[in-house]
Parts: structure tokens; C-alpha cells; sequence
């Protein structure tokens, strides 16, 4: 597979070339502070909203939940936005970057579980899109779920800088709106008889819930970051990169989750779209609808931002077994196989779908949270951000096929996480000694993350940076 191309900026195609190759330093552009607008517009989606309706169903007071979603998406972010600064330095999507700790088929372990989250969050956004649009256009779901797969395929095709342009100008029409319907909910919105905060308090075991709601939510952004942060320039700024990713994140995931436990303690039963449009309406008849269309054009922005991804996880999986030549054919036959999958699934997905979510977004945190902690360990304090980058392309090459160090130290922390998780399904033994209370990904992070750095102390990373500088040279023509 070839790692470069004599593509620049100047005279680059609308259509994006790049998928899961290298990119070069003639080829790097755009603004650190773009991240922020990108992932703020990433994160500010209804289904994020969704999340903050838990705390108040479990009896949790408005402040207790906001506070639970503040802390919880504060502390998934932190681990989420560190991996914006693998972008400019390796200038590799999120996932290929794993072969350096797994090996290009051990990879295969945490690739499973991204392709998973992408598939999930592409059928959650689009039945709740559907629902959206359905108030103002109201076809069947047999219209809407191809027709918005559709237009996700085209945007991803499109691809990267379509991708920026779009988030980032989004930003400003999500502020205005949702701040607005924010004022309301507050300040407006009357209790409704029978909605949780007219019983609401403390509770420990919906707070440790909604915490981890929260930050599982966010830490699974950790596998989209640098696959739009990797066109930067190599020299951009870490702090001010990690501080833009996080900023964004965190920022519109705090204020949503937390218009959606205020939402969720006024309003019984609340559901997404009826919630919105009750609380749109207060200002003048017909807002609501405005609200929930602006919401599901959002939607569909980032089911964009998942399709891209799951194509570029797809195409690297392949690669680890028979190598891919990046093309955007190849693109197209990866996003149309991801669009089927997920037209599938939206049909078999409950018309209840709150409960299914929130399984969702806790099994995303139990396979996440092993291969975050292995990657940041690997990037941060092993290898210190310097990798052989033509040797990532390579199946045999010197990161091998089964790197078990990486494969060990996920598999154990995950095992390790096992007692405390708490499901819909299964709760572990130390889970169910705490009522419940899910503290399952602290354990993964430790026990990951350092075992890890325990077992990756011996690699010989003298030898290994005189592969980089090797490949720098092929890659660049400088060993710099």
C-alpha cells in the first residue's frame, strides 16, 4: 500500500483522495482552533441530549444529574481530546495508529469495538433524524433511513473539509437555537404532575450511572479524533490542540446532557423530539418544529462524521490482512457496505429506544475504555509520539501482526472490568455490592494502562527510531 502521494493543497480534488494512508506535509492545512467549532457541532446532536433524561428517571435531582453529566463528560473528554495530538504528529486516521501497540491483526480487537460504535451511533442518529423530519415531511421510515444513509455516504465521500466546513458553520446556528430553547426549559417550562422532580433527591446509584452515561459517551469520541485533526501541520501546538478538542467536546456535551436532565426532570416519561417541540413552542407556536429540524440536519451532519470513520476502520481491518490500495472507489464500496448495515438495524431497533441507547453507550465505555488507556500510554509515555510510519503499513513490518503486549493488556483489563460492570443484562458481583453503582471504567483505565506500561518498559525503542527516521526519509526525504 503506498503511504504518499504528490497530492497538495492547491490542487487537491473536491473529493477527498486520502483514507487511511499518510498524509504529507505538503498536504497539511487548516486552523488548531477549527477543532473546537467541529467537535462542539460533533457532540451538540439530540442524541447527546438523551443522555442527561437517565439521572432524573432514576430520582436523581436537576443539580445532582447536571452535576453527575458535568463531572462524567468532564473526565471522558480528558481522555478523549488527548488523542487530538496524534493527528498532526503520525498525520494517520484515529484507528490505523493501533497497529503500533496491537500489531495489524491484533488490531483487530479494538477495531471490532469501533466499528461497532460507529455502526450504533449512524442507527441511533438516524431513526431520531427520521423522527425529526417526519414533522414537516412526513414519509415512512422505508424513505428516510436510506435517504439520510444516502446523503451521510455523499458527505463522507466528499469527505474531510467537507466535513470541518459544515461542523464549523453549524456551531453558530446550534448556539442560537438551542440557547434559546436552554431558557425556556429553565425558566419557562412548568413541572408537569407526575414528573420526576416532584419526588426527586439524591441517589447514589443513579449518579454513579449517569456519571458513567456520560463519560462513556464521550470517551467513545476517542476513536473519530485525529482522523480530523491528522491534515494540521506536524508542528501545531499540543496544548492549544488538546485544549480546542476538549473545549468543544465537553462543552456542548455539558450543556446538552444537561437541557436534557432538566427536560427529563420536568416533563414525565420525556422522550427527545416530544420534548423539544413542548418546550420550542413556548415561545411561539411552530418554534419547536424549527428546533427539532435544526437538531436532525445536525443529525445528519455527523452521521457523516460516523460513516467517515467507519469506512476508514473498515479499509484499515482489511489492510491488516490483504493490503488496500486507497482509492476513492474503495471509499465508496466501504461507506455503501456501513450504509446497508445500518439501514438493517435502524428497521429491528425498538420503537422504545431510550433503554437500548443507554446499553449502547455503557457497552461502549467497557470496550473503549481497555484500548484509550493502551493508545495514550503507548503514544504518551513509551514511544513519546515517534513512530516508523511506513512500518504501520507494513503486516510484517517491525510492529508485527500480533503485538501482545497490547492484545494482553486490553484483554486483561477488560476481564479485569468485569465485576463491576452494571447493565440492563448483567451485573457484576462488586457492582451489585454498590447498588449498582458502575465504576467499571476507572478499573479499566488502571489496570490497561498500567499493565501496559509495565510490559511495553523492554521495547527497544533505540532500534525502533532508526526505523523512523527510515521511514520519515521515504515518506518525506528528510530523516526529520
Amino acid at each position: 500500500m503506498s503511504a504518499t502521494s504528490s497530492t497538495t493543497p492547491s490542487t487537491a480534488p473536491v473529493i477527498e483522495r486520502r483514507s487511511i494512508d499518510y498524509v504529507p506535509r505538503s498536504e497539511r492545512h487548516g486552523k488548531v482552533w477549527h477543532q473546537g467549532p467541529f467537535w462542539f457541532t460533533g457532540n451538540f446532536v439530540i442524541l447527546t441530549m438523551l443522555v442527561g433524561f437517565t439521572g432524573p428517571s432514576m430520582g436523581l435531582s436537576v443539580g445532582w444529574a447536571v452535576l453527575a453529566v458535568a463531572l462524567g463528560a468532564g473526565f471522558g473528554t480528558f481522555f478523549m481530546a488527548f488523542h487530538a495530538n496524534q493527528g498532526p504528529r503520525m498525520g494517520l486516521p484515529q484507528m490505523i495508529q493501533s497497529r503500533a501497540q496491537f500489531g495489524s491483526r491484533g488490531v483487530i480487537v479494538p477495531f471490532a469495538a469501533t466499528v461497532f460504535v460507529y455502526i450504533g451511533f449512524i442507527v441511533f442518529d438516524t431513526i431520531i433524524a427520521t423522527e425529526g423530519l417526519q414533522l414537516v415531511l412526513p414519509a415512512s421510515k422505508w424513505f428516510w433511513y436510506p435517504a439520510l444513509v444516502a446523503i451521510s455516504i455523499v458527505i463522507a465521500v466528499v469527505g474531510h473539509d467537507l466535513l470541518h466546513f459544515v461542523q464549523r458553520w453549524l456551531t453558530y446556528i446550534l448556539i442560537a437555537v438551542f440557547g434559546i430553547v436552554t431558557v425556556l426549559a429553565i425558566f419557562v417550562l412548568p413541572v408537569e404532575a407526575g414528573a420526576p422532580a416532584t419526588s426527586a433527591g439524591w441517589d447514589l446509584t443513579a449518579f454513579f450511572v449517569q456519571f458513567s452515561l456520560a463519560a462513556g459517551y464521550n470517551i467513545s469520541y476517542a476513536v473519530y479524533v485525529s482522523d480530523y485533526s491528522r491534515y494540521l501541520p506536524e508542528d501545531a501546538p499540543a496544548g492549544k490542540l488538546i485544549g480546542w478538542t476538549y473545549l468543544g467536546a465537553a462543552g456542548s456535551a455539558i450543556w446538552l446532557m444537561s437541557l436534557g436532565a432538566v427536560l427529563g426532570s420536568k416533563i414525565a416519561g420525556a422522550d427527545g423530539i416530544p420534548a423539544l417541540l413542548t418546550t420550542g413552542n413556548l415561545l411561539f407556536p411552530g418554534f419547536g418544529t424549527v428546533v427539532v429540524v435544526v437538531g436532525s440536519i445536525a443529525l445528519v451532519t455527523i452521521m457523516g462524521v460516523n460513516a467517515y470513520g467507519a469506512m476508514l476502520t473498515g479499509i484499515s481491518t482489511v489492510d491488516g490482512f490483504k493490503s488496500v490500495r486507497p482509492s476513492i472507489r474503495i471509499r465508496v464500496i466501504g461507506l455503501t457496505v456501513v450504509g446497508l448495515i445500518t439501514i438493517a438495524i435502524a428497521v429491528a431497533i425498538p420503537t422504545n429506544y431510550l433503554d437500548s441507547f443507554n446499553s449502547f453507550v455503557i457497552m461502549m465505555l467497557y470496550f473503549l475504555v481497555p484500548w484509550t488507556a493502551v493508545n495514550l500510554v503507548d503514544f504518551y509515555f513509551i514511544r513519546h509520539g515517534r513512530y516508523a510510519i511506513t512500518e504501520i503499513f507494513s503486516i510484517d513490518g517491525l510492529y508485527g501482526r500480533w503485538a501482545w503486549r497490547g492484545v494482553v493488556a486490553y484483554l486483561v483489563g477488560f476481564v479485569a472490568m468485569g465485576p463491576f460492570f452494571s447493565t440492563s443484562f448483567f451485573t457484576g458481583p462488586v457492582a451489585a455490592a454498590l447498588g449498582g453503582a458502575d465504576i467499571a471504567f476507572a478499573v479499566g483505565l488502571v489496570v490497561s494502562g498500567g499493565l501496559y506500561y509495565l510490559l511495553a518498559r523492554n521495547l527497544d525503542v533505540e532500534a525502533e527510531e532508526r526505523k523512523r527516521r527510515e521511514s520519515q526519509f521515504a515518506l518525506e526525504g528528510t530523516a526529520d
